[in-house]
């Protein structure tokens, strides 16, 4: 996800798409954990677009 695409999001699409990637890295933790984790790379793709979204949401609120 770029910073582009997060920044033309409203606010409730930024805090729908952070709990929706919330839930997606839980489950990839506990895939991690059983040895079931395929594809390693996708924890960090996550971390950092809920970095992005976290981002722009301070942002706005700063804004105001």
């Amino acid at each position: 996800m770029k910073i582009s695409d997060v920044r033309a999001l409203t606010k409730d699409q930024v805090k729908d798409e952070v709990l929706k990637l919330r839930k997606e890295q839980l489950n990839l933790r506990f895939q991690r954990a059983s040895g079931q984790l395929e594809k390693t790379h996708r924890i960090n793709q996550i971390r950092k677009d809920i970095a992005r979204l976290k981002t722009v949401q301070s942002a706005a609120a700063k804004a105001k």
